[in-house]
């Protein structure tokens, strides 16, 4: 049986590595997509390092959850669950013919890409998990990383009357659109700021950092704020005081795209796609080929803000 080129997975920890992968077979319930791009998301190193809660993958195989391609009829889809070992990052994949959706018109596949796992995230957790009403305030807390980004620019698409994008000092922040940007270096710089841009409090808080953020950002929050938990960049433990979360009735939510059900994402993807096709959302990518899969993982882990898109 013939071979492909993908990113295979060959121990826990390690990065992938460019090689041959027998090819995939179209069976019951699965359809083969030739693969045109692939983001590089946190979630797979996390899924490589054998430690996230959905279990460790299998021995080798391909790494990437998500991508954009063709089905054998040539329609272009987007996907985000692949039949093990196969994974996104290979010139092939096999998935679910009934967990695609369709990609708008006029994108690029490797912006298609680039907003799979990290634009879905953007805008469902502030619309599905924050219910995130018109005019009221959004913290966009890591706004220079790439889910960090999309939300800015995806806050005032759902209509956010006011949003502030926080991350450690980056020429980067004053070009995403915020209203007000807050750069800090320690916690107590960020409360302040916080306070300063938003003197009533802020309704949402988008955090793909947890940690001492996390809690400095509650202490901007007004009463009833929702934070949103999406990653755990800073830190995965805080030390959060019993009082913070009582004077302001803050809730705290756990989100991850998979617990969304299918035909929510499916309808989400198509406006997430067809804002950026209109040019209402921007993304900073890079596109690599395969055989940077080493380099790319690496970059991935050190959390640069620019979205890396594999293209096979």
């Amino acid at each position: 049986m013939a071979d492909m080129r993908a990113a295979v997975l060959h121990k826990y920890g390690a990065p992938p590595e460019c090689g041959e992968f027998e090819e995939p077979q179209a069976r019951d319930g699965h359809v083969v997509v030739d693969v045109e791009a692939a983001g590089v998301n946190h979630l797979d190193l996390l899924k490589a390092s054998g430690t996230h809660f959905s279990g460790p993958p299998a021995l080798p195989s391909v790494i990437g959850s998500d991508g954009v391609g063709r089905l054998p009829d040539g329609r272009r889809v987007f996907f985000d669950a692949v039949l093990s070992p196969y994974g996104a990052i290979a010139e092939r994949t096999l998935v679910p013919k009934d967990a695609v959706c369709d990609v708008a018109d006029g994108v690029d596949s490797a912006v298609a890409a680039a907003l799979g796992n990290t634009g879905l995230a953007a805008w469902l957790a502030l619309e599905w998990r924050a219910k995130l009403a018109r005019g009221e305030t959004v913290l966009v807390l890591g706004a220079t990383g790439a889910v960090g980004s999309a939300a800015v620019q995806i806050a005032r698409e759902l209509g956010a009357g006011r949003v502030i994008a926080a991350a450690l000092p980056d020429e980067r922040l004053a070009k995403l659109g915020a209203d007000a940007i807050v750069e800090f270096d320690d916690d107590d710089e960020l409360t302040a700021g916080l306070k300063q841009a938003a003197p009533d409090g802020v309704d949402v808080i988008i955090d793909p950092l947890w940690g001492p953020p996390a809690v400095a950002a509650m202490g901007a929050g007004r009463r009833g704020a929702r934070h949103v938990q999406i990653g755990h960049m800073a830190s995965t433990t805080l030390t959060l005081p019993a009082p913070l979360v009582r004077s302001i009735a803050i809730d705290i939510m756990g989100f991850v795209i998979f617990y969304v059900p299918l035909e929510v994402r499916r309808a989400t993807y198509l406006r997430l796609t067809e804002l950026a096709a209109r040019g209402g959302l921007s993304v900073d990518l890079e596109v690599l080929p395969i055989a940077q899969i080493d380099a790319a993982w690496q970059r991935q882990e050190r959390g640069e803000g620019t979205k890396l898109v594999i293209a096979p």
